[in-house]
């Protein structure tokens, strides 16, 4: 009898824990101007996860690594990841699509990091030049393929999806920099680490930067923030502390990113790649709705979105 008591009590102790486990799926990108997805994701892999500490009650956190910002937000709105850190425009693009009924911004992240990177033996030196040349950017609708497209188009080009004047070729990271080395790209629109790997590796040069644009966001599906608002409210907490500890810790946190990279892409890192692409990056927790309004703008003018709705219900007060 009392053997069966135990096996009873055991079974229903280990219900209990099953019942209170949660496993958070988030979503980042290898790069730098992710760092808090990546030393998240890398501390976690190590047994030491930073939001597993802060998140109590059992919580595990499963991270996910995507090429850009669409993919990262198709799978937020299929319900495969709760959370993702992703660039302005894939974010708002589906905020709007689903008339603000999916997409909600728990913080800001980073800002600056991005770059129109032309080829050495590209010719590139002031717009003009740019007709009938080759821009390659991360993937079709993120935010620095948008960027890219109106920065064109305010340069007088017709840009459309597929060519005009200037063809905007979506191409991932890693091809860019083999294809800009070859010379059968003229520029990228990138984000670093990748900027500094055109620079160093294929001998490219900065032709614009933008150091005040946001890069990165802190973003949650509406479906999560209703279901666990509680646990939303402490995974925020945790990146507001993260975040602080980058700006607080440089050195130690330069090590961390080059770490998590390094395990993201299976490969080492030069520190004097993550050295060299650090001073461009600024994190930050703060964000505004007044700060996005021109990536509705400029999504609006290149054809990614025909409406625009209000961006009050974006940002949630959270318990």
């Amino acid at each position: 009898m009392k053997t069966l008591f135990s096996l009873l009590f055991f079974a229903a102790l280990t219900a209990t824990s099953f019942a209170k486990a949660k496993v958070l799926r988030v979503g980042y990108f290898p790069n730098i101007t992710h760092a808090q997805g990546v030393i998240g994701s890398d501390s976690t892999a190590a047994g030491r996860g930073w939001f597993e500490q802060r998140l109590g009650d059992g919580v595990t956190v499963r991270w996910f690594a995507f090429n850009a910002g669409p993919s990262a937000m198709e799978a937020i709105l299929a319900g495969s990841i709760d959370l993702t850190y992703v660039g302005p425009n894939p974010a708002l693009n589906a905020y709007i699509r689903s008339r603000g009924e999916e997409i909600r911004v728990l913080a800001g992240s980073a800002l600056g990091g991005a770059a129109l990177v032309v080829g050495k033996d590209s010719g590139l030196a002031k717009p003009a030049d740019f007709k009938g040349r080759v821009v390659a950017t991360p993937q079709l609708g993120n935010t620095q393929d948008v960027s890219a497209r109106a920065w064109l188009k305010k340069q007088g080009y017709r840009i459309t999806l597929t060519g005009g004047d200037v063809s905007v070729l979506p191409t991932a990271n890693p091809d860019q920099l083999n294809l800009l080395r070859a010379g059968k790209l003229d520029a990228v629109w990138t984000v670093e680490p990748w900027v500094s790997r055109l620079e160093l590796e294929a001998d490219g040069r900065i032709f614009l930067e933008e150091p005040d644009a946001v890069t990165t966001l802190l973003v949650s599906s509406a479906k999560f923030l209703r279901e666990q608002p509680a646990l939303a409210k402490r995974f925020r907490e945790a990146h507001v502390e993260l975040t602080a500890w980058l700006n607080t810790h440089p050195d130690e946190a330069r090590e961390q990113v080059r770490a998590g990279l390094g395990r993201a892409v299976k490969r080492e890192i030069p520190a004097a790649l993550i050295a060299h692409a650090w001073p461009r990056i600024r994190f930050t927790d703060a964000l505004t709705p007044a700060q996005l309004d021109s990536f509705v703008t400029d999504a609006r003018g290149v054809g990614f979105l025909r409406d625009a709705i209000p961006l009050d219900r974006l940002f949630p007060v959270l318990p």
